[in-house]
């Protein structure tokens, strides 16, 4: 079994990635997905979470995504606090996914924080997807994220070159989607091969 984590700068075109991989037969896991699933609503994350934030990110009963993101963005401490809540249950959730794949499997876990939280060690082989600036922001603003948030997301995470140092892999997305999954596929043929190695 192969073990990959993919990443990149947020807007840089990882969750297309993933899908690309996905469609191409990987077992794709999305760390976003499960970090919301880890603070649901009767989960340990969800009384941690408010635990440590208090009622006031709460909407109807639930944990509010946009009111957490607004405190934890403009609060180093608090970010950190709330990552050492959820990284270790997401880290739990894609260990019990792993246990359940085939040994000829290729596993890849979508992963934006890979560097910030040292996590490289933990995998096979590290994919970047790397995007300029330009590009980045254009697909962030399409998303309907106002122009101070995305400033403070990006500022909020390594640089590229961080990202880069740690790759195996990098993969350019800064053509149209049809480029991205041709590179996606040259870098899973690579994988397969790995694999079978």
């Amino acid at each position: 079994m192969l073990l990959v984590a993919l990443t990149g700068g947020i807007g840089s075109g990882k969750s297309l990635a993933g899908q690309y991989f996905s469609d191409l037969g990987a077992i794709v896991v999305d760390s976003d997905q499960l970090s919301r699933e880890a603070i649901e609503r009767g989960t340990q994350g969800f009384d941690e979470v408010l635990t440590r934030f208090g009622d006031s990110i709460l909407t109807q009963g639930d944990i509010d995504r946009k009111k957490l993101g607004e405190i934890v963005f403009n609060d180093s401490q608090a970010r950190l606090d709330l990552e050492n809540i959820i990284h270790p249950l997401v880290r739990a959730m894609f260990e019990q996914i792993v246990d359940t794949a085939d040994a000829s499997d290729i596993v890849i876990n979508q992963i934006p924080l890979l560097v910030e939280t040292d996590g490289a060690d933990r995998f096979d082989r590290v994919i970047n997807v790397l995007s300029n600036l330009e590009n980045r922001i254009a697909r962030l603003q399409k998303r309907g994220l106002p122009n101070h948030e995305i400033t403070k997301r990006i500022d909020a995470q390594v640089s590229d070159e961080e990202r880069v140092e740690i790759a195996d892999y990098v993969i350019e997305n800064n053509g149209t989607e049809d480029d991205l999954l041709r590179e996606v596929e040259l870098t899973y043929e690579d994988l397969k091969r790995e694999n079978h190695e």
